[in-house]
């Protein structure tokens, strides 16, 4: 997955991700709002013919936004396992 960093600050981290689906961006940013440190997790396509969605994360300064990203990630990963697995469970 290509990621497009547009904006690195303390508190605040903007990026791309060009050739992502709505779906991704919106469990994306469902997980990181159950972050307490993260204050915004947003996201926009500007424009529906180019369809790239722009993330916005910005963080209490408790943690980075990076690191909250690589946690929402993280546990993202977590849960597409464990359907993987109930899911060959069911299908055999």
């Amino acid at each position: 997955m290509e990621i497009k960093v547009i904006e690195n600050k303390k508190n605040r981290f903007v990026f791309e991700l060009p050739k992502v689906s709505h779906g991704f961006c919106n469990i994306l940013k469902d997980q990181l709002w159950k972050d307490s440190h993260v204050k915004v997790a947003a996201y926009r396509v500007e424009h529906p013919l180019i369809n790239i969605p722009r993330f916005v994360v910005e963080t209490d300064g408790s943690e980075t936004p990076k690191n909250a990203l690589l946690g929402a990630v993280k546990k993202l990963d977590t849960v597409a396992d464990k359907l993987k697995r109930e899911l060959s469970k069911e299908l055999r």
